[in-house]
Formats: structure tokens, sequence, C-alpha cells
């Protein structure tokens, strides 16, 4: 029997930058992934790095995304000294815009928001600065300028995560479905993939929107990370003139750049299962935004579509911690925040496997906040601070 001392089920953004982080503490590490490596949602984010709350149930995560944004420069210099390998990082700031009459005071709610969550923003005046991108359209009303978010290339930055993994002699396997986990007296000592059993002093589920319905551990799985499947369907342009230097986005939608000169569009958000495709409604929606953000993009070509399943939760928050079964720890649904959200994410399970604490503090995010009937009857002692 193989042995390990992390064995993580998923090697997505996620569960790569966990066992690049962990590997750097010479432990022996290994991923198993139901497929390659890296292609579900990661390979489909858009790669804006914003702390900012899309809604108000995302305001609970402002704390931890912006404390993830601090310590991208550091994760991202790690990546790439490591793997050799560029991941499009850039931070560059970002465009809110505003439509419609009631611009100026849905800008003055988000920047008071914003504000309030330690974010940096401004409001800016409609032709008041040079800031302003070239070619915004004409019915934007107000903006406000979020100077500190940047954005990173998620398949460049996958792709360099599981290198440098790789070269911190961490075994990634592909196409090796984990089917079961393996737990005896209220612990859990390895699991089962690709037929066969691995023993691991620690597993970490990172499976994204596939978390829950691990094989004959669902009965366990699903009552700690009850994610499902929520489609993003995307889109990429290739202007014919210009693309936008910064991110550009509004509540419906948003536009991406990329260093290649295209422009990454999106996005839906749609519960169709586990069904993976593009629809005219929802590339129509898409292009209605993008189109409305910056109109010089009417000529553009569509070189790309595709769509994701990112992992959604009941209360679209993630799942980050350890269970009351002893050597299983949950690190997933991160919904619409797995790229912006890995840094912090790997610097925690890190604390928790090594130091058995964390230095900031996540019991908000506990898989035992859905737990109707552990196993056990006994929580997990956290050591927090912060």
């Amino acid at each position: 029997m193989k042995t390990y001392d992390v064995a993580i089920i998923g090697a997505g953004v996620i569960g790569s930058s966990i066992a690049f982080e962990l590997a750097a503490e010479k432990l022996r590490v290994a991923v198993f992934d139901r497929q390659r490596p890296g292609q579900e949602a990661s390979w489909a984010a858009a790669g804006m790095l914003s702390p900012a709350p899309d809604s108000p149930r995302d305001i609970p995560l402002a704390p931890l995304s912006c404390e993830s944004l601090r310590l991208y420069p550091e994760f991202v210099a790690a990546v790439e000294e490591t793997s050799g390998r560029s991941v499009g990082y850039e931070r560059q700031g970002a465009f809110e815009l505003f439509f419609g009459a009631q611009a100026e005071d849905e800008c003055d709610r988000r920047v008071s928001q914003c504000k309030q969550l330690g974010i940096t923003i401004e409001a800016l005046a409609r032709g008041a600065t040079p800031d302003w991108e070239d070619g915004i359209g004409r019915q934007a009303r107000a903006a406000a300028w979020l100077p500190e978010e940047g954005r990173v290339e998620p398949r460049l930055l996958t792709k360099a995560l599981l290198l440098a993994a790789r070269r911190r002699a961490v075994e990634v396997q592909g196409e090796c479905a984990v089917t079961d986990l393996l737990i005896q007296h209220d612990r859990c000592i390895g699991l089962v993939a690709g037929g066969e059993e691995i023993s691991a002093g620690q597993v970490i589920v990172s499976a994204g929107c596939f978390s829950g319905q691990i094989g004959g551990s669902a009965q366990v799985l699903g009552r700690y990370a009850p994610t499902r499947p929520v489609r993003g369907q995307m889109l990429a342009l290739q202007p014919d003139e210009f693309s936008p230097k910064r991110v550009l986005r509004t509540e419906n939608g948003y536009l991406v750049p990329r260093r290649d000169g295209r422009v990454v569009a999106g996005s839906t958000s749609e519960d169709a299962g586990f069904e993976k495709r593009v629809t005219p409604q929802g590339i129509n929606k898409i292009l209605d935004t993008a189109l409305k953000l910056l109109p010089s993009l009417s000529g553009a070509a569509i070189v790309e579509t595709w769509s994701g399943l990112r992992p959604g939760t009941p209360d679209d928050l993630p799942i980050l911690g350890p269970l009351d079964i002893e050597g299983l720890l949950i690190a997933t649904g991160h919904y619409r925040n797995g790229i912006l959200l890995a840094a912090i994410t790997a610097k925690l399970v890190r604390e928790w496997v090594v130091l058995g604490r964390t230095s900031f503090s996540v019991e908000r995010f506990s898989p035992l906040r859905f737990a109707k009937h552990p196993l056990t009857g006994r929580r997990p002692v956290l050591s927090v601070g912060r």
C-alpha cells in the first residue's frame, strides 16, 4: 500500500496550491484527480482578483478575500520562481461601472460598502480624470476605481502550480478518481483511488463541485461539504483595434484583458446540474453586457466560448477546515472566488496540518456548519488568532 503524509483530492487551483505549500514543509504529498488535472472550474475562470463582494451573501468573505489579495504577490513569486513560468499576474486596478438613472446613488452605496470592509475604492466623476478607460460606453453614468485589484491568467496559473508542485516532489495523478475514504474508529486513514487503497496521515478534500459526491463516502462528505455545480458560460474576444488595459465590470458582467490582446467576457450563473455547454441565451447575455461596457468590441471576433462548473454551497461561502473525523480536512466550495482565495487557502491548510491552528480566524467557514448529525458529536479544537 502506498503511503503519504498528505493525500489531496482534486488538482484544480485549490488542490495544487495546497500541495505546493505543503511540499515546502518536506511532507510527502500526493494529489488525485478524476480527470486531467486543472481542467474544471480553474480552467474556466476569468482570473479577476477582487475582494469586493458580488452580493450581500459574500460580505462575510471580504476579510478572507482581502488577506488573500495581500498574499498574492508573494504567492505568485514563489510559483513563478519554482516553475519557471509566468502566470500572467498584473495589478493595474479595476473599474466598476454603473448605469441608469440611479447610477450615482448606486456608486455611492458601493463605495461606502467597500470602505466599511477595508477595501480601497473611490468614486470617479465622468470625464474628470484621464484614468477612465478609452472607449467606455456612453451609457455609463458613474464609476468606481479599485486601484489594488489585479488579475491572473487561470490556465497559466494552474499549469505553473502543477509544475511547481511536481518540482517539490508532489505526486500528481490524473485520470485517477477517488471513490471512497478509509475511515476507522472516527479517523480517516486514507482513500481509495483508481481502485487502490492509499494510506495517508491527512486527507484533504478539494474536489470542487464534486466534493460531496465521492463514491461510498457520500454519507460523510455530503454532510460536511454539500457542494453543487453552478454553470458559468464565458467567451473570449479578439478586438480589431484596442483592448482595455484594466478590468471593467458591472453588476451583470465583466471584461478581463489578457496579455495576448484577447478580452475575456463573462459570465452566467446557472443551476444546470453537471452539464457543461454554452447556449445562445447565455452567450447573448454576455455579449449584451460586454458591448454596454465597451461598445468598440462590436466588431471583435469571438475566438473561443466555454463553460465551467463552479463549486457552489448553500450559503455561497467556502467550506474550510477540519471535521470531527480526525485526519480529514475540507477546502472547497470557493464558488466564484477560487483563483483569488488560492493563496490564503493554501496558507491556512498548511497551518492546520503543520501547526494544528491558524493565524487567521475562519470559524465562519467551518464544515461543521452543515453537519446536522456529526459522526462523533465532538467538535474539533481549533486555535485561531487575529
